[in-house]
């Protein structure tokens, strides 16, 4: 009777939730698994110019599943050789990404819109693996970066100048605006999907190209993402992604052909970015005041 009873719950619950029930009945582990992770291998490869490129540190940082403790992934500490790869292809892919009409720049936020929204189960079950967030918690994290790649798609309208005529006597003015060139977003760990979304998307809609750094403890929404930027029709070198910790955040800082850098995170971090990024001339966009999260037990 008792196994009856358990058996008529299990038919209930799968009836009621059969969505969920289906993404926790799966191969959970490798429900998100990436495209680009080659064979059995965890490490997660850097991306330069277009291409997804296995870094040669030897030292790596593991990302684990809160839930579980396994290891999900490994993060290289890129190289000063790689990291100045990826901004040499950020730097040569900006003259003609910049004279690329507004009008196809947004196409491509169009496109990959679309992509975000059809691989909305695959991002947040990989937030969910490797950040520890629910699955309805991860999809509201992609869900709120979507909205600002919808915002990028009419970038059109804000990036129009202004022109007035006679200010002075036979004098007019106008202004344009024009994209600075490569910049740089350095991520933090609670949000893997809306903050790259944040960053990146406009950015590149105004014609800069740029260089990302996920977060070391869950980069592979980052890497979803920044695949699903080229399925749309991204052209190499316009978004990059390097992974790492304080070196690779001091040679953004410190990097002459960066020109822009944005950070969200902790008071103390863009505390140190926005001082040394901007001693180097840089434009610096430091929103801070982000908590790290501890747990007590009572």
């Amino acid at each position: 009777m008792v196994v009856q009873l358990s058996l008529q719950r299990v038919r209930n619950m799968m009836r009621l939730s059969p969505r969920i029930y289906a993404l926790a009945n799966s191969q959970f582990s490798t429900a998100a698994e990436p495209s680009w992770r080659h064979g059995n291998s965890l490490r997660v490869p850097n991306l330069i110019g277009g291409g997804f490129v296995d870094s040669k540190s030897s030292e790596s940082i593991d990302v684990l599943n809160p839930a579980t403790q396994e290891i999900v992934s490994q993060v290289p500490l890129t190289t000063k050789e790689e990291f100045k790869s990826a901004v040499s292809a950020a730097k040569q892919a900006f003259p003609s990404w910049r004279n690329t009409p507004i009008t196809a720049r947004q196409r491509i936020m169009f496109k990959l819109q679309d992509l975000i929204r059809k691989n909305m189960d695959k991002l947040a079950l990989n937030i969910t693996t490797e950040q520890g967030k629910t699955l309805k918690d991860a999809q509201g994290d992609v869900f709120r970066g979507l909205e600002v790649v919808e915002h990028a798609c009419g970038m059109a309208t804000l990036q129009m100048g202004e022109y007035v005529s006679n200010v002075s006597s036979g004098i007019d003015t106008y202004s344009i605006r024009e994209p600075l060139g490569v910049c740089a977003g350095i991520c933090p760990f609670n949000f893997p999907a809306m903050i790259p979304l944040w960053m990146f998307p406009v950015a590149v809609t105004c014609g800069n190209t740029f260089v990302l750094k996920p977060s070391e403890k869950d980069p592979g929404a980052s890497m979803i993402l920044a695949e699903l930027a080229m399925e749309a029709g991204l052209p190499n070198g316009v978004l990059n992604i390097v992974h790492g910790t304080n070196d690779v955040v001091n040679a953004i800082c410190d990097d002459d052909d960066i020109r822009a850098v944005s950070f969200v995170g902790s008071t103390t971090a863009g505390m140190h970015i926005y001082g040394r990024a901007s001693a180097s001339g840089k434009r610096v966009q430091s929103n801070m005041g982000a908590k790290e999260p501890r747990n007590h037990i009572a």
